[in-house]
């Protein structure tokens, strides 16, 4: 009988040990993400291969109501916020205990600048997507793109065309212009203009590379464009005096 009144003791204490570390260990874990959600995220890591955005942009473009701390910062509108900045293509967050706020940016990458004379701001990214953004943070010169809005995929098309075979021959695009009608029109940096019209361009660009050594022998700085438009050779238009370039 005393044993088994022993046991009850023994049994009850056990389960009356338990109850009691459930319970103390749950007010302990509650205080504790009660102070978590107290502590806010102090740090911010920007990473990621960076030229046309600072970490004070990044900083710049959350709201503290975003940030918050550790558990009740807001992920998914950090980097809704961090890729609204225009220079970011894109970006992922994450949180790092007990204050840190990671954040890898990717940039866009430009390619060219787009329709200038309607929209200042305009780029193309590598995409073929259209962005707006500050053009002063540039490191390198662009050409310029134009063409129907709604023919973007196709301009940045012709232009990747046109350029590769221009730039295995020594020739840069300046700029390129898409018509309405889908005619191609080409600046090269040289400032002679090459107009190739619709259809056979790289044909037509061909030509050109094959005949310009023959052209440039009067000397290239003195022709005004190159009209390939035709079945078979081409029409030079030269530079009259006023038109020349200055030398200095």
């Amino acid at each position: 009988m005393a044993a088994v009144r022993w046991q009850f003791w023994l049994g009850l204490s056990f389960f009356l040990s338990v109850l009691v570390g459930t319970i103390g260990g749950g007010i302990w874990l509650y205080y504790l993400a009660m102070d978590a959600n107290e502590v806010p995220l102090r740090k911010l890591v920007v990473q990621g291969e960076l030229q046309y955005v600072s970490s004070d942009e990044v900083r710049s473009a959350l709201t503290d109501t975003e940030l918050g701390s550790f558990f009740s910062a807001d992920v998914d509108g950090i980097r809704s916020s961090i890729e609204a900045l225009p220079w970011v293509d894109r970006a992922s967050v994450r949180k790092e205990w007990p204050d840190i706020l990671k954040v890898f940016l990717v940039e866009q990458q430009p390619l060219a600048h787009w329709n200038v004379q309607q929209r200042p701001r305009a780029l193309l990214n590598e995409q073929g997507e259209v962005f707006e953004a500050d053009k002063d943070v540039l490191t390198k010169p662009l050409p310029y793109l134009s063409g129907p809005e709604h023919a973007v995929d196709e301009t940045v098309a012709q232009f990747h065309k046109v350029q590769q075979l221009l730039e295995l021959n020594g020739h840069w695009i300046s700029s390129l212009q898409l018509s309405e009608r889908f005619a191609v029109d080409v600046v090269l940096q040289s400032g002679i203009e090459l107009r190739l019209g619709r259809e056979g361009l790289l044909e037509r660009v061909q030509r050109f590379i094959d005949l310009y050594p023959q052209i440039a022998a009067h000397r290239d700085s003195l022709i005004e464009y190159v009209d390939l438009r035709y079945d078979t050779g081409v029409a030079v238009s030269w530079r009259t005096a006023a038109k020349q370039p200055k030398e200095s």
